[in-house]
């Protein structure tokens, strides 16, 4: 990939869209992770104002620290980046003291996670409201397209996509190029919507380099069968994945009323 060729199509992209949406600029949520880094950075080089937004939830101090990080390298390098600290944990305490619970843990919790990623995004949305500016995603292609690792009506929730066409290696290659601090580069993968320690390849079950392989199979038509060992549970793995998120990567489906009955 030519590092400076791809950061100088994606800045201009942006910073055209912006321009006939008749927007002031960008908001990104800023987690301490590379995807977000990566985002608000291109975004802060487009020249237009970028708001960069720290949401905790009962966040680990590791994460916070790298936002923190990144988002005063930024200030420092771009004078049309602004920050600000919304922190969304007596809201999320709130919300769960409003709604019923069941007696399973494991749904629980992970309705709980998504409802992280939900008021984020609402916040998101606010600030973008007030301010007049766009909500820029943080999502990468193994994410959003591969594997669907994503809150649906949470981080999917966004109005332009600038590095959703990217592979999760292009995306480190392309960090590193526009000097995103080393502590985000090589800090493990986290969505950060437990609470606990638990990095992505521990939910998914594979690295994001053994993702890009089994996308890559699976483009190539191959299927786990024709391979053995840990390629063909990565594989089995992805097209798990890649069957059952198929609702968060497909138009949301429209009942369609025939013509005759209206």
């Amino acid at each position: 990939m030519n590092t400076e060729k791809v950061a100088e199509y994606i800045i201009n992209w942006l910073k055209e869209y912006a321009t006939n949406a008749k927007v002031n600029g960008f908001v990104v949520g800023v987690s301490g992770g590379i995807d977000s880094a990566l985002t608000s950075t291109l975004c802060a080089k487009t020249g237009l104002p970028t708001l960069c937004v720290e949401m905790p939830i009962h966040q680990a101090e590791s994460q916070v620290s790298r936002a923190k990080e990144h988002i005063l390298q930024l200030k420092k390098r771009f004078n049309n980046v602004t920050e600000i600290k919304t922190d969304l944990t007596a809201t999320f305490e709130e919300f769960k003291n409003a709604v019923p619970t069941i007696n399973d843990a494991a749904k629980v919790d992970l309705s709980l996670a998504n409802t992280r990623a939900r008021l984020r995004m609402t916040s998101l949305y606010y600030l973008a409201g007030i301010h007049g500016l766009l909500v820029a995603g943080t999502g990468n292609k193994v994410e959003d397209f591969g594997v669907g690792f994503y809150t649906k009506y949470g981080d999917g929730g966004v109005d332009l996509s600038p590095i959703a066409d990217l592979m999760k290696s292009e995306v480190y290659d392309l960090a590193a190029y526009l000097n995103v601090p080393n502590s985000i580069q090589t800090a493990a993968p986290t969505d950060g919507l437990f609470g606990d320690s638990r990095t992505d390849e521990d939910q998914i079950g594979a690295s994001y380099d053994e993702l890009e392989w089994a996308m890559k199979m699976q483009e190539k038509g191959k299927t786990a069968d024709e391979f053995s060992d840990r390629k063909k549970e990565v594989l089995t793995i992805y097209t798990r994945l890649n069957t059952i998120n198929q609702h968060k990567m497909v138009p949301i489906p429209v009942c369609e009323i025939p013509v005759n009955l209206k």
